[in-house]
């Protein structure tokens, strides 16, 4: 009986990490979120997928220095009614998107940042 020669192996489980803050929250979301290609990052994009109420949630970086870019960004989140998540730094909301590079260590390399991102 050729049943009897396979083995099932379960598939390892890994275990979540512990969240106790907002910002890890939002880092957690964009991970799972890039495992399925949901992540939509830049501008015209993001301004797209608010306008057609598709985006669930957005994240806007606080260190955006053009002020018009993050007045679009709020005034569509508002009118569509999707929450924005305020990231502090936009290198780290690059990395948590997925705009960077990793090594051979499993540590970030050439990390671009990311104004806004929106799952």
């Amino acid at each position: 009986m050729a049943d009897d020669d396979e083995v099932e192996v379960e598939a390892p489980v890994e275990e979540e990490e512990q969240v106790t803050d907002l910002m890890g929250a939002a880092k957690g979301v964009l991970k799972r979120a890039l495992m399925v290609d949901g992540v939509i990052r830049g501008l015209h994009e993001v301004a797209k997928h608010i306008d057609s109420s598709k985006a669930q949630v957005v994240f806007l970086a606080e260190s955006c220095n053009e002020p018009t870019y993050k007045k679009l960004v709020q005034g569509l989140a508002l009118e569509k009614n999707i929450p924005v998540i305020d990231v502090p730094d936009n290198k780290s909301l690059g990395e948590w998107a997925g705009l960077c590079k990793i090594d051979k260590d499993g540590l970030p390399r050439k990390v671009v940042g990311a104004s806004c991102v929106c799952v």
